[in-house]
């Protein structure tokens, strides 16, 4: 994706390009819904029309049907932000650099937030709005929706359990799929998002959990949205793919392969939906309260 214009219609068409798949964004809605404040559950409850606990992760993967249709495929290039890098060598975000004139998910975080507190917006307005913000949280946390290689990686031919893929796809869906099991429902990703907020609250990631909202403020969106962009965008590097394109590139990626590429990988993938469940939480309480509340 060296010219965003030119390579956003063929990336809008891909499949792999939505991040971390239903499960993944469903499991960040939940993992979010258990730490926004009780103002915050009203506030958000308000706007989606939807009391209920499964409120957010109801709405999480609304983003990438929306962008299917013909009024919403103009919020395409709003799930990534092509780092213009070098992995395994280098790996960075730098938002001028790397947001098109299309628009970026950096751009579209700091765009929805702005609106979801306008006044002069409808209620339907505002009600996507939210919806954006739910869904672009997760998306940047995917370190592939915050790389330029091969397409993100959907370029990157790879298998998982004996199927060929792409390794895009294999860190949207196959790697937490494999982990916490294939739902049409909201069970599972309600059941891993439980095991993910008991890390942050007494367990791997309790005490990390604070610094993952260091500098987060609502009146630099974008130096903090490049802040999660960045701290994603490392692991192409260091995880994704530490040797190489060619270390993984037709190789079996899945469980019982040779590299232990899946066993490597599944605990970054853990740490990322944590990191992203719960600095979304921080972001809607800012934004409905003034504070992160956590």
């Amino acid at each position: 994706m060296k010219n965003l214009v030119l390579l956003t219609p063929l990336l809008s068409a891909l499949p792999g390009v939505l991040a971390w798949g239903a499960l993944g964004h469903e499991t960040v809605g939940y993992v979010a819904q258990n730490f926004i404040s009780s103002a915050t559950k009203t506030w958000a409850a308000n706007i989606l029309a939807d009391t209920s606990s499964d409120a957010l992760a109801a709405v999480a993967t609304w983003a990438d049907s929306y962008r299917e249709t013909t009024a919403g495929a103009f919020s395409a290039p709003y799930h990534f932000i092509d780092a213009l890098d070098n992995p395994p060598t280098t790996c960075n975000v730098v938002y001028s650099r790397d947001c098109g004139s299309s628009g970026c998910v950096i751009k579209a975080i700091s765009n929805y937030t702005g609106r979801v507190t306008q006044k002069s917006l409808s209620a339907e307005q505002v009600n996507e709005a939210l919806k954006f913000i739910i869904h672009f949280v997760g998306d940047i946390h995917q370190p592939l929706h915050d790389e330029n290689l091969d397409l993100g990686g959907n370029e990157i031919t790879v298998k998982f359990n004996k199927t060929s893929t792409n390794l895009h796809a294999v860190w949207d869906t196959s790697i937490p799929e494999t982990y916490a099991g294939v739902s049409s429902s909201l069970t599972t990703a309600k059941a891993y998002a439980t095991k993910l907020t008991a890390a942050i609250n007494t367990g791997a990631y309790a005490s990390q959990k604070s610094g993952w909202l260091t500098g987060m403020t609502t009146s630099d969106v974008i130096g903090t949205a490049t802040v999660w962009a960045k701290n994603a965008n490392a692991n192409v590097c260091t995880v994704v793919i530490p040797h190489g394109v060619s270390a993984v590139e037709d190789q079996e990626l899945g469980p019982t392969g040779t590299l232990g590429y899946y066993q490597s990988a599944i605990p970054t993938v853990n740490l990322l939906l944590a990191q992203a469940g719960y600095r979304l939480a921080a972001w809607l309480n800012l934004i409905a309260t003034g504070t992160t509340g956590l």
